[in-house]
Protein backbone atom coordinates (compact mmCIF):
# COMPACT_ATOMS: atom_id res chain seq x y z
CA UNK A 1 0.00 0.00 0.00
CA UNK A 2 1.10 3.58 -1.09
CA UNK A 3 1.69 6.33 1.96
CA UNK A 4 -1.10 9.14 0.90
CA UNK A 5 1.19 12.12 -0.46
CA UNK A 6 0.28 15.78 -1.75
CA UNK A 7 3.50 16.56 -4.09
CA UNK A 8 3.21 20.48 -4.39
CA UNK A 9 6.01 22.66 -6.95
CA UNK A 10 6.14 25.77 -7.04
CA UNK A 11 7.09 27.17 -10.45
CA UNK A 12 9.09 30.45 -11.37
CA UNK A 13 6.30 31.64 -13.22
CA UNK A 14 4.78 31.61 -9.29
CA UNK A 15 2.40 28.93 -10.47
CA UNK A 16 1.78 26.12 -8.60
CA UNK A 17 1.35 22.17 -9.46
CA UNK A 18 -0.12 19.79 -7.17
CA UNK A 19 -0.36 15.80 -7.45
CA UNK A 20 -1.63 13.41 -5.18
CA UNK A 21 -0.18 9.89 -5.04
CA UNK A 22 -2.10 7.42 -3.08
CA UNK A 23 -5.44 8.48 -3.28
CA UNK A 24 -8.28 6.90 -4.82
CA UNK A 25 -11.75 7.89 -6.08
CA UNK A 26 -12.63 12.07 -5.22
CA UNK A 27 -10.77 11.72 -1.90
CA UNK A 28 -8.06 14.05 -3.60
CA UNK A 29 -10.46 16.57 -4.65
CA UNK A 30 -10.21 17.82 -0.56
CA UNK A 31 -7.12 18.80 -1.22
CA UNK A 32 -8.18 21.21 -3.70
CA UNK A 33 -9.85 23.22 -1.68
CA UNK A 34 -7.58 23.13 1.00
CA UNK A 35 -4.95 24.43 -1.36
CA UNK A 36 -6.88 27.41 -2.25
CA UNK A 37 -7.42 28.49 1.20
CA UNK A 38 -3.37 28.00 1.91
CA UNK A 39 -2.25 29.92 -1.04
CA UNK A 40 -5.00 32.12 -1.35
CA UNK A 41 -5.65 31.51 -4.53
CA UNK A 42 -8.26 29.24 -6.88
CA UNK A 43 -7.20 26.27 -9.48
CA UNK A 44 -7.19 27.86 -12.83
CA UNK A 45 -6.85 23.50 -14.83
CA UNK A 46 -7.41 20.30 -12.92
CA UNK A 47 -7.42 16.64 -14.10
CA UNK A 48 -7.82 13.03 -13.13
CA UNK A 49 -5.32 10.40 -12.71
CA UNK A 50 -5.94 6.82 -13.66
CA UNK A 51 -6.40 6.20 -9.88
CA UNK A 52 -9.68 8.54 -9.60
CA UNK A 53 -11.35 6.24 -12.06
CA UNK A 54 -9.91 2.69 -10.68
CA UNK A 55 -12.38 3.35 -7.69
CA UNK A 56 -15.04 4.41 -9.68
CA UNK A 57 -14.87 1.43 -11.48
CA UNK A 58 -14.26 -0.66 -8.42
CA UNK A 59 -17.16 0.51 -6.70
CA UNK A 60 -19.90 0.14 -9.76
CA UNK A 61 -18.45 -3.31 -9.57
CA UNK A 62 -18.95 -4.28 -6.42
CA UNK A 63 -22.65 -2.62 -6.74
CA UNK A 64 -23.48 -4.50 -9.42
CA UNK A 65 -22.06 -7.78 -7.98
CA UNK A 66 -24.14 -7.12 -4.66
CA UNK A 67 -27.39 -6.53 -6.86
CA UNK A 68 -26.89 -9.52 -8.73
CA UNK A 69 -26.09 -11.86 -5.56
CA UNK A 70 -30.01 -10.72 -4.05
Amino acid sequence: MTDKQLIVKVRPDGSVHAETIGMYGNECLDYIAVLENMLEAQTTESSFTDAYGQVAAEQQTTATNWDGAR
